[in-house]
């Protein structure tokens, strides 16, 4: 659906996202997604968010032709006031719930959840989690949902690494190359615990970890290798897609990066690191969409149940080719284009 030039000029769409090194960097990089999409349509799109901590995280979004408003102590509605959008899209777990009302009383509300809404008032939905499509969660009258996969968020050089067939198992490297990675801030460190637990299931393999912080890719360096495996560390990357698209298995966490690999058609090996991933962690497992390789509890408990997924993931190359094609087929990278269309009909609705 295309935007007329003079629609685009009164459009603005600002987004209000949580960030920063505690909370990580899982909601501006699905609403990046988003809000590249609008702006090649011809909309302003201004994302309020906490951005100072995260350089890396703000460098992305300014490089999209998004503009950045941090809130600073204000609250964000005085923000948005000032910024006088023509829409909102809301993704946060800080926000106050009475907040949402506020909003929607003033501007078209589209709220970003992951399941119940839990009485946050919206216009619009987006829920892009894996099954959502079949919730039956209680919004208000009039209000739209929309769930599941087919609405997932993928930024552009994402979709332009999707491969127009799952990679198959010829295409494998000796040694197996492997890419951990556990978003742009990594405020569990993961990275490292599960570096050791590939050391420790001793499968042959080139791994490359891409550490969050100097103090994470030290602690990273100090992990010995099993025989037969090298291990790299790299620090935050704009080459992502292509890390991803080069490895023939990924290990990462399963939050909203998770449908960037399905769209890549990647073979995962997931750890859950979150409560709000557990659902999701537990039915690709169960769907055989991935491999749930460890909880944080495992982790740090030395399960031996965790080594031996580990070990199966990177040492069953017909498992892996299963994977590929699953997840390939589940997410086909168009989320963007359906989210904004509905956003813009929104804004029309108002008109």
């Amino acid at each position: 659906m295309s935007v007329g030039l003079l629609e685009a000029v009164r459009l603005r769409v600002a987004m209000v996202c949580d960030a920063g090194p505690d909370v990580g960097i899982g909601h501006v990089m699905r609403c990046l997604a988003l809000g590249e999409e609008l702006v090649a349509r011809g909309v302003r799109v201004v994302m309020v968010a906490d951005l100072d901590r995260v350089p890396w995280a703000a460098e992305q979004v300014r490089r999209r032709g998004i503009e950045i408003a941090s809130p600073g102590p204000d609250d964000v509605r005085d923000v948005l006031a000032r910024l006088e959008p023509s829409s909102v899209v809301v993704d946060s777990y800080l926000l106050p719930t009475a907040v949402y009302a506020d909003l929607r009383e003033r501007w078209p509300l589209l709220a970003l959840t992951d399941g119940d809404p839990r009485g946050r008032v919206a216009d619009l939905y987006l829920d892009q989690n894996l099954g959502a499509e079949a919730s039956a969660w209680a919004i208000p009258e009039g209000a739209r949902h929309l769930g599941g996969l087919d609405y997932a968020q993928q930024r552009r050089e994402i979709v332009r690494q999707r491969p127009s067939a799952p990679k198959a198992a010829a295409d494998e490297h000796t040694p197996l190359r492997v890419l951990a990675f556990f978003g742009g801030t990594d405020a569990f460190g993961v990275s490292p615990r599960v570096v050791r637990l590939v050391a420790r299931a001793g499968n042959a393999v080139e791994l490359t970890a891409i550490a969050a912080t100097p103090e994470l890719a030290e602690e990273i360096a100090g992990i010995p290798p099993a025989p037969g495996q090298a291990i790299h560390v790299i620090g935050p990357t704009d080459t992502l897609a292509e890390l991803v698209a080069d490895s023939d298995v990924v290990l990462s966490a399963a939050g909203t990066s998770a449908w960037e690999l399905f769209c890549l058609g990647a073979a995962v090996g997931f750890v859950c690191v979150a409560d709000n991933q557990q659902d999701a962690y537990v039915r690709m497992d169960q769907d055989r969409l991935a491999v749930g390789i460890a909880t944080l509890a495992e982790l740090d408990g030395d399960s031996a149940d965790a080594v031996a997924r580990m070990r199966e993931l990177l040492g069953d190359v017909r498992l892996r080719e299963k994977l590929r094609a699953a997840c390939w087929a589940m997410v086909d990278g168009r989320g963007p284009t359906r989210v904004a269309d509905a956003l813009l009909a929104l804004d029309r609705d108002q008109v």
